[in-house]
């Protein structure tokens, strides 16, 4: 099975006392780059669920947005912190009457001021939330999992038909050799023929000539080993897992081989297979750096 780094997934649950909602989004990254965003009253939870998400992702820059919401009718109270307040006070007064300034402060733009005011509320037991908690990130990577594996899959289709297109690339490849050959020692044997104004031309010399030409052009190795790039990667889909760095690494492989059947090529139709090639490479490196 094939996974790609890119997926969402969301789950809300509500009880009797709470609300929660859990959202996960991913994108591609080289690593596993994990970002945990929820309420500070549940930060002493943040290490269980790092390890939770952990089990189900290897690599990608993964968001997690968590938010809860307390349904219980819990008593709230306002705290009055009045030594502060005392002190706003004196402190505008002196700011005033340094300034020169009319003395225009009030009880309620005091009430503003940090720290003043602040609401007691109920303490949450981490304990209380952290089974329903847990079992919401279950659900919502469970979702998420499913939409990378989506994901995964129709990459791994495209990838398969980018790898047969380039088979039938390399045939177009090894069948234009011989044809190569054969004009170019049809081109030498006029050309001699013209320059000696003589119909006896040395077959040996020519022999020479095309055996070095054809060794110069000769692309066996590179197209042997661009075939066994693909059957490697073709292999690697099918037996699927957190294979995308490995499959990175084919790519560029097969991207040098290609490189080298272009700079070879003393031929407009096997350059234009190569660029063909490079082409649908670049695409494939594209595709896989999403792969997991």
């Amino acid at each position: 099975m094939i996974k790609s780094m890119t997926g969402f997934g969301r789950s809300e649950l509500v009880t009797e006392r709470c609300k929660i909602t859990v959202e996960i989004k991913a994108v591609n990254h080289r690593y596993c780059d994990l970002t945990i965003k929820m309420p500070k009253k549940l930060n002493s939870l943040e290490t269980s669920i790092r390890n939770l998400i952990k089990k189900s992702v290897n690599r990608g820059k993964v968001d997690v947005y968590i938010s809860y919401e307390d349904l219980a009718e819990a008593e709230t109270n306002v705290e009055l912190n009045q030594n502060l307040a005392a002190g706003y006070y004196k402190a505008i007064r002196m700011l005033s009457e340094s300034l020169g300034l009319p003395d225009d402060t009030s009880a309620c733009r005091i009430a503003r001021l940090p720290e003043v005011l602040t609401l007691d509320e109920a303490q949450l037991d981490p304990k209380e939330i952290e089974e329903p908690l847990m079992e919401t990130m279950k659900q919502a990577l469970s979702s998420f999992s499913e939409s990378r594996t989506k994901e995964g899959e129709h990459l791994k289709e495209d990838i398969l038909a980018k790898l047969q297109g380039m088979n039938g690339n390399i045939n177009g490849v090894e069948e234009r050799y011989p044809q190569m050959i054969s004009e170019y020692r049809s081109k030498l044997e006029e050309k001699v023929r013209e320059l000696l104004a003589d119909a006896n031309v040395d077959e040996n010399r020519i022999a020479t000539e095309v055996v070095i030409y054809a060794d110069k052009i000769c692309v066996d190795e590179e197209t042997v080993r661009l075939r066994s790039h693909i059957k490697n990667m073709q292999e690697e889909l099918q037996r699927g897992g957190n294979v995308g760095r490995k499959l990175d690494f084919i790519a560029q492989e097969m991207n040098r081989e290609a490189n080298t059947i272009l700079s070879k090529a003393n031929d407009m139709a096997v350059s234009n297979i190569a660029i063909d090639l490079k082409t649908d490479i670049e695409k494939i490196r594209e595709q896989v750096q999403n792969i997991e």
